[in-house]
């Protein structure tokens, strides 16, 4: 389901994430749900959700990467 807000993401998310990655991952992920909801634009047997959090995440790892610290930071460029 489509977040409005950051608030509305999973923890799992939440928990990791830093302010602006989440943003980019509801952005992402809302965009993909709308895009995917139809079965035959997604692979496999994959639900709505996971291909938008997968689209999501991909996203996020355009811009962050995750430390040494196991914490998510900017990439450097």
């Amino acid at each position: 389901m489509p977040a409005k807000s950051k608030s509305e993401l999973p923890q799992r998310v939440k928990g990791v994430l830093p302010s602006r990655a989440q943003e980019i991952y509801r952005e992402a992920y809302n965009s993909a749900y709308d895009n995917y909801g139809a079965k035959s634009k997604r692979r496999g047997s994959a639900s709505r959700e996971e291909t938008a959090s997968r689209v999501a995440w991909n996203a996020v790892k355009k811009k962050y990467q995750k430390g040494d610290d196991g914490k998510w930071h900017p990439q450097k460029k």
